[in-house]
């Protein structure tokens, strides 16, 4: 599309003089999602989403960009926010405004307001479907902008926190329309949460402080596929492991892998850096926090900014230095023991790094694509609630994925295919 003649839809962004940086680094971004292209394309044929209007709350990236093209070259019309206030990059803003013609609504570190103020006006579009990261859009949707949901057909959620809410919800009864764990399919946790989060964790902590994990202790709160990526990782690269966990099954398996499992009260006197992965708040508080080693990095990769008690460090450290790295606070406590915060306490491989790599993201987002195609026609026979995404997508996803990395499998012969389709077979 030309940029001098296209229409400008309407936006909210920083500066529009980022665009063809921003192109530049959306272009970089899709030679690395070649499954996500093979959809646009036939999706540009097809125009499945024709007349369908789409909101969406997700990290402003170049990979969402190309997610964003890619409902777009179907015929979707599109408003999209932010999910997360440091995640933004401002050049993709503009670039998806200014060369694409995407409606966005997403400035870098803009405060609690803005945020909600940028939901809404995505909102503002009145949707048919809605993707969501986290579940703020569709939490807005229920609270303050009910007028809307009677044109809600569905929506998508793709992390682990934002479903958990949405089955509260709908435990609750809340939930007034389908929702789509995108989550939860094999593609997105078992690549996107594991190799996406283990390596982008990991990246934001080098750029931000620049330490040698090699001979530190490093403490994973939480051993999800999120908290086992970043161990995996952070082993490889030869820091001693401790792992966090309120759940006895997994604790076990990451004994079994090998790390050390202990209460955070004992890791908190031992740990180097430590990050949580939990999807739940208050991870790390005062308590932890006063035992720490001078020096402790705190970084945090779950969903939102509450697994760190920063509110605690705001109102007790004697002295906060901000920024003497890149995105890294310094806290000074009462006994003049620093402790260093990456992004704030906020998603950390987003707000201090650029995210998971695009050829993890290609999976994932080849998922929602696929998954709002198929809502176009499904939802009207679903029930309000949570729901799987079709196993079909999920193998179809995989199968795509490991065509485009030169991988091959093998297949089922008649024989092989009768006997594990029948009980008759004996022994």
């Amino acid at each position: 599309m030309n940029p001098i003649t296209m229409a400008i839809p309407k936006h909210d962004i920083a500066d529009a003089s980022l665009a063809a940086e921003g192109k530049k680094r959306i272009e970089w971004a899709e030679r690395n999602m070649p499954v996500l292209a093979q959809i646009r394309e036939r999706f540009a044929k097809e125009q499945p989403f024709t007349g369908v209007r789409l909101a969406a709350c997700m990290h402003v990236t170049t990979e969402t960009a190309n997610l964003m093209r890619t409902l777009k070259a179907g015929g979707a019309e599109i408003a999209l926010c932010a999910s997360n206030p440091l995640s933004t990059q401002d050049d993709t803003a503009a670039a998806l405004v200014h060369e694409y013609g995407i409606s966005v609504f997403a400035r870098n570190a803009v405060d609690r307001d803005g945020y909600y103020k940028h939901i809404n006006a995505a909102l503002d579009i009145e949707p048919h479907q809605v993707f969501d990261d986290g579940c703020d859009l569709v939490n807005t949707l229920h609270t303050t902008r009910k007028e809307l949901l009677g044109t809600i057909v569905g929506g998508c959620e793709e992390t682990t926190t934002g479903v958990i809410r949405l089955h509260q919800m709908a435990k609750d009864g809340a939930l007034t329309f389908p929702m789509i764990a995108v989550n939860d399919t094999d593609t997105k946790h078992m690549f996107d949460n594991r190799y996406g989060t283990g390596q982008s964790t990991l990246d934001a902590i080098f750029r931000a402080t620049n330490t040698l994990l090699a001979g530190k202790i490093l403490v994973v709160a939480g051993f999800g596929y999120c908290g086992k990526g970043v161990a995996e990782r952070a082993k490889g690269m030869g820091a001693d492991v401790v792992v966090t966990e309120i759940d006895p099954t997994k604790a076990l398996d990451a004994m079994m892998q090998g790390y050390r499992v202990m209460p955070m009260y004992e890791a908190a006197k031992i740990g180097d850096v430590f990050i949580t992965v939990t999807g739940n708040r208050d991870v790390l508080r005062s308590e932890h926090f006063s035992m720490m080693k001078d020096g402790a990095i705190l970084a945090n990769s779950g969903h939102f900014d509450i697994e760190i008690d920063v509110a605690w460090l705001e109102k007790f450290a004697k002295q906060k230095n901000k920024k003497i790295r890149h995105q890294t606070d310094e806290y000074v406590l009462s006994d003049d023991r620093r402790i260093l915060l990456v992004a704030e306490g906020r998603l950390v491989n987003l707000g201090a790094a650029e995210g998971h790599p695009a050829a993890v993201m290609d999976m994932s987002f080849s998922d929602q694509a696929l998954t709002a195609e198929w809502l176009v026609k499904a939802a009207s026979s679903l029930t309000a609630g949570v729901h799987n995404v079709p196993i079909e997508i999920d193998k179809e996803v995989a199968r795509l994925k490991l065509q485009s990395m030169g991988g091959e499998i093998d297949t089922l012969t008649p024989e092989q295919f009768s006997y594990l389709n029948s009980w008759e077979h004996g022994s």
